[in-house]
């Protein structure tokens, strides 16, 4: 490794730590020739499959869009930080899981939608009205009696109110 300081090409690792969430190496480093201390991160690189647009064009995976995309639908909903990075990261696992160099973005967006789903009912609905273009409130509807019929709802809360109540009914006397 180069030094930050002279450019001398000979550093020599003085001390190494591994980082609180184990995925990266802190070296601490020190140079031959000027004697200048300095530290490098170290992590695992690994390639993330090119996702293939609708409309065909490729482009790199981009971690930032995927987070927006869980921050817009999670917008105003009681999840926390700690819980959207944890989706987060089991998406970029499942991607990094697939061993393929390229991937439709419907892969991508399928597996946001089942971490969604885990983590609130009503973020998954909002995702899928746009992921899956919606048409009419039918689409809704339909999207939201098949959650129902599917889940628990453990955790989760309620996605409509109950049932409406009946209208009072005018008595004989």
């Amino acid at each position: 490794m180069h030094c930050p300081f002279c450019q001398h090409n000979d550093t020599r690792v003085i001390d190494s730590r591994v980082s609180d969430d184990g995925a990266t190496i802190r070296r601490r480093r020190v140079c031959e020739a000027c004697g200048e201390r300095f530290s490098t991160l170290e992590t695992i690189e690994l390639k993330l499959p090119l996702i293939i647009k609708s409309d065909g064009r490729r482009e790199a995976f981009d971690a930032r869009k995927l987070r927006a995309s869980f921050d817009r639908a999670l917008q105003k909903r009681p999840v926390s930080e700690e819980q959207i990075e944890t989706s987060v990261r089991a998406v970029v696992h499942h991607l990094r899981m697939t061993a393929e160099r390229e991937l439709p973005s419907r892969r991508v967006g399928d597996f946001v939608m089942a971490e969604l789903r885990k983590l609130d009912h009503v973020a998954y609905v909002r995702f899928a009205s746009v992921y899956r273009a919606f048409q009419d409130v039918a689409d809704f509807r339909e999207e939201l009696d098949r959650l129902e019929s599917d889940s628990s709802g453990e955790g989760q809360l309620p996605l409509l109110d109950g049932e409406p109540e009946p209208a009072p009914r005018n008595r004989k006397r």
